[in-house]
């Protein structure tokens, strides 16, 4: 998409999370790769939202989505109203639990857009950091996440002055071997690294989503 649609697109995701009812609640929106480097256009929207957990949960509402749905989790997983109002829009894993990144994935982004949305229960900061290190430990250069991002919304706090400087494409970065050295990597692993993202991420059709837990 184009670059000016690319960051409308951002706002407009804020906008919902700002505003409506989520799966499950949302500390932190970043936006990172394409769209934080300044291309136009922009291949792919990646953006990242650090969820937190429902607190307490509801018993009660589990048993009854399950019973009508056949869905475990509602109430303590992703929220019970939400899931309630929306059981079109609930997904699970695999196990049969609501996946809240698929729920998130599903209120947020239509099928066929090409963004790809990462959810966790950390900051993006600490996430990429994480991921760094047990990629490199593992040698599963697939697990990076391109650490070259811009937060836009925390806390219930709009960062204005975020989504201006990408919309006139001003912010520098690093290449991303250039990045994911200033975080620990060797020159090869870095390289590697980058190839691996950079394949990944040319095969990836429509939206996506990933969920991780730390």
């Amino acid at each position: 998409m184009e670059r000016e649609r690319a960051v409308d697109r951002l706002e407009s995701l804020v906008d919902r999370v700002a505003g409506e009812p989520m799966p499950v609640p949302v500390r932190e929106v970043w936006a990172f790769g394409d769209v934080a480097l300044g291309l136009d256009p922009v291949d792919r929207l990646d953006v990242y939202l650090t969820k937190d957990v429902i607190m307490g949960g509801d018993s009660e509402a589990a048993a009854a989505f399950e019973s009508e749905y056949g869905v475990k989790g509602v109430g303590t997983t992703v929220d019970a109203a939400w899931a309630e109002a929306n059981p079109d829009r609930v997904r699970t894993s695999d196990n049969g639990y609501a996946a809240p990144e698929k729920c998130l994935a599903a209120e947020l982004v239509d099928d066929d857009e090409p963004i790809h949305l990462e959810v966790c229960n950390a900051g993006f900061e600490d996430n990429v950091r994480q991921r760094l290190k047990g990629a490199l430990a593992r040698d599963a250069y697939e697990e990076v996440l391109d650490p070259r991002g811009v937060c836009l919304w925390v806390d219930g706090e709009r960062d204005e002055e975020a989504f201006d400087r990408l919309r006139e494409a001003s912010l520098a970065m690093p290449t991303l071997p250039a990045a994911l050295g200033m975080l620990g990597a060797d020159e090869d692993a870095a390289n590697e690294a980058a190839d691996v993202l950079t394949q990944r991420r040319a095969e990836q059709e429509g939206a996506s989503v990933r969920g991780d837990m730390i």
